[in-house]
Order: structure tokens, then C-alpha cells, then sequence
């Protein structure tokens, strides 16, 4: 009877180990889960430009903008909001204080400083904390940014913020005013003039936080030098190679950026120096990809010419017999039977 007890004793201690082992490896996942480090809304959310890979410049022309932008950061008290028509360079200038931080080329105060790149759709909305009670997801970024101390945030669209605060009942606006007024957080935003005077121009309150940088489109002469300085990293991106004289390249960019002026531009489209320049340079690397080429050819442009659809049918026409006349000598020189485009 005695063996009948021990037997039963001893699987019960054999399943209370086992209950114990289990409860343990239980306990050492969730331990291990507790110890997981959490994103933070920066992270989760933004994009760091101070660390993103420049091969050229991305800020070319934009010295003036940029000195502004910067002098206000220093401002106590002020933020600043880049304000401009659609494709003009907005972000490029943003981008082109982040590549000075990277190159030490800024002022002392802010050295070392991350410009992190936020989209108002990031903001919106509320966020679970880890007591599990839920707040705003801009209340907790602030925080965030105001514990770091060396952020500037970016907000594209910022007129966006306004535009929900309406519709959602929840004032996003007035969430960033405390941190705003007390200098406590620095903000570069960006809208178009159309949205700046529509949406941000009635809250006076909000806008006292800011200095309006106006930022105009460039001339022709400067977009051709914004991209004879912007085709290296098309090249990176694309690994097709431009290989011409810096001659003939700087003629060829010329043609591009008057076939893109402004009267020559399809209205409702709204395209601007130096964004539809620049797309139709990248079109003529797409189509050298697509061949599988290593080196973009004038039989590469004049598809790109050819297919524009930035510009009037009949603008497309008329330019397209310019090129031929224009570079007639590298047509024939490359072999390229314009009858088959």
C-alpha cells in the first residue's frame, strides 16, 4: 500500500514540474517580449533625411531658401513654413539642410542635429501607450521630439493638419501650440501658397509660430543647372549611364527645360520647374533601362520627347522636329531610324 502512495506521489510531483516547466519557459517569452525594445512614434513614422545617402546635392540653386530656413530654426520662439507652388523643390531645400548637417556645413547650434521627415497622415489619429491608455499620436511625437532635443521635424502638407482637425473634431492644430510657443520644438512645414491662404492664413495663433519663407520657381537657367547637378544620382538610381560631353549633356538639358516652359505646359496638369524637367530626364534613363542598355542615347531622348505628356500634343510635334534638326549629326552618327517612333 505504502509502494501504491509513493507511485502516486511521485507522478504528482512529475506533473507539478511539468506544470512548473511550462509556467517557466511561459514566463521567460513574456519576459522576453517585455524586454523587446518598442518603436518609438519617430521611428515608426519618420523618415531621418540626415542619414539618407546623397550622391549629388539635392538642393542645388537653393542657397538663399536654405539660409532662411536656417536662420529661422535659430529664431527662440520660431518655426518655419516653406510655402510655394507644386513641384518647385520644396522638399529638396529641407533635404538640402540635411545634406549641410551631414557635412558639418551649418552652425554650431544645430550640429548633429536629425531633420525627420513626417507625413500628417502619421499624425493623425490616437496611439496606444504602453499603460495601455490611448493618446494623440502628435501629443506623444512631440514628447518625443521635445526629449530629444536635437529633432526638426518636417511636415509636408502641413495644411492637412487643419483640414482634419475639421473633419475629425479632434484639433491637431492646437496640440502643436503649447510646444511651438515655448520653443521647445522646432518645425520645417511645407504647403502651397493656394493651401497656405486657404486652410493656415485664419489661425493667427498658429501661424505666429511660424515665418513664411516663399520659395519661387526657378528660371530656365537655373533649372538647367539644377539638372546638369541632379543627373549623377538619376544615373545611381538607375545604374544607366549618361555618357556624353559635359557639352553636348548641358545642350541636351537646355532642349529639355525650353521644351518644359511655361506656355508649352498642359495647364491643368500643373507641372513646374524644375519637377517636369526633371521627369522628363528621368523618362529618357527609363526607356535605356527598359532596353537594357548601359548608356542613355539621343534614341532614348527622343522616345522620352516623343511620349511627353507634361507638355501639348502639338508642343510634342513641333519639339520633336526640333531635336532632329538640333542633333541630326548624333542621330545619324548612332544608327537611329526615327520612323520607327
Amino acid at each position: 500500500m505504502d509502494d501504491l502512495f509513493d507511485i502516486v506521489e511521485d507522478e504528482t510531483l512529475s506533473l507539478d514540474d511539468s506544470n512548473n516547466d511550462d509556467k517557466n519557459k511561459e514566463e521567460t517569452k513574456e519576459e522576453k517580449n517585455d524586454t523587446k525594445p518598442k518603436k518609438s512614434m519617430l521611428e515608426k513614422y519618420g523618415e531621418n533625411l540626415t542619414t539618407k545617402v546623397y550622391v549629388t546635392n539635392p538642393a542645388i540653386a537653393r542657397e538663399d531658401e536654405i539660409e532662411k530656413t536656417i536662420l529661422t530654426i535659430l529664431t527662440p520662439e520660431k518655426s518655419a513654413i516653406l510655402v510655394g507652388k507644386a513641384g518647385i523643390g520644396k522638399t529638396a531645400i529641407v533635404e538640402g539642410i540635411a545634406y549641410k548637417i551631414q557635412r558639418d556645413d551649418v552652425p554650431n547650434a544645430i550640429k548633429g542635429y536629425d531633420i525627420i521627415k513626417v507625413n500628417t497622415s502619421s499624425l493623425l489619429g490616437k496611439y496606444e501607450t504602453e499603460d495601455g491608455t490611448e493618446e494623440l499620436r502628435i501629443n506623444i511625437l512631440l514628447k518625443e521630439v521635445e526629449k530629444a532635443k536635437n529633432v526638426i521635424l518636417f511636415i509636408d502638407e502641413i495644411h492637412t493638419l487643419v483640414i482634419e482637425s475639421r473633419n475629425s473634431g479632434i484639433d491637431f492644430v492646437n496640440a502643436m501650440k503649447p510646444a511651438l510657443s515655448r520653443g521647445d520644438v522646432k518645425v520645417i512645414g511645407a504647403t502651397t501658397l493656394d493651401e497656405y491662404n486657404q486652410y493656415l492664413i485664419r489661425d493667427k495663433a498658429f501661424l505666429r509660430r511660424f515665418e513664411k519663407i516663399d520659395v519661387q520657381e526657378p528660371d530656365a537657367k537655373t533649372t538647367v543647372k539644377i539638372l546638369m547637378g541632379s543627373y549623377p544620382r538619376i544615373e545611381k538610381q538607375t545604374g544607366v549611364k549618361l555618357a556624353y560631353s559635359q557639352f553636348v549633356i548641358e545642350k541636351l538639358m537646355t532642349f529639355i527645360v525650353d521644351m518644359t516652359s511655361e506656355y508649352k505646359r498642359v495647364y491643368e496638369l500643373g507641372s513646374r520647374y524644375p519637377d517636369n524637367a526633371l521627369a522628363l530626364l528621368s523618362k529618357a534613363f527609363s526607356y535605356a533601362k527598359f532596353d537594357n542598355s548601359p548608356f542613355v542615347t539621343f534614341k532614348h531622348f527622343y522616345k522620352a520627347i516623343m511620349n511627353c505628356q507634361s507638355v501639348y500634343s502639338n508642343v510634342v510635334k513641333e519639339e520633336s522636329e526640333k531635336f532632329k534638326k538640333e542633333f541630326k549629326e548624333f542621330l545619324e552618327k548612332e544608327n537611329v531610324d526615327l520612323n520607327d517612333y
